[in-house]
């Protein structure tokens, strides 16, 4: 597995009522990293026959993150084969190294051409293995 990387910093809309970061903006990480990950490394000409949908996701919420909080978000997939692939996303506080958030994602890889799901092809597979 080839681990991908960002980091990104709590800002004010991030935040719920209680001060903490919404629980849904960890999903919408999830989905931003995954997507960034894909458009870095996939060729154009890769991007321009396949695309993944999401078919089902776990997270784990450990800790709060904060506003200013700096998060690190690895990801990494750790299956593909057929049609589908799993992703695993981890976010950690940048300063104390504490995890505050993992998830599991099942994704389809999907055909342009036919909207219909497409076996991974060795070169995607090469992409994060």
């Amino acid at each position: 597995m080839k681990p991908f990387e960002t980091t990104i910093v709590v800002d004010e809309h991030d935040l719920d009522e209680l001060n903490h970061v919404n629980n849904v903006r960890y999903v919408q990480w999830v989905n931003d990293i995954a997507k960034l990950n894909w458009n870095t490394v996939a060729t154009s000409s890769i991007k321009e026959n396949y695309f993944w949908v999401l078919i089902s996701h776990h997270i784990d919420y450990k800790q709060a993150a904060l506003l200013n909080d700096t998060v690190v978000i690895k990801t990494y997939v750790t299956k593909a084969q057929g049609v589908t692939s799993t992703r695993i996303v981890e976010m950690f506080n940048k300063n104390t190294s504490k995890l505050l958030a993992k998830s599991e994602t099942n994704w389809c890889l999907i055909s342009r051409k036919t909207q219909k799901p497409a076996r991974i092809t060795p070169e995607i597979n090469s992409l994060f293995f």
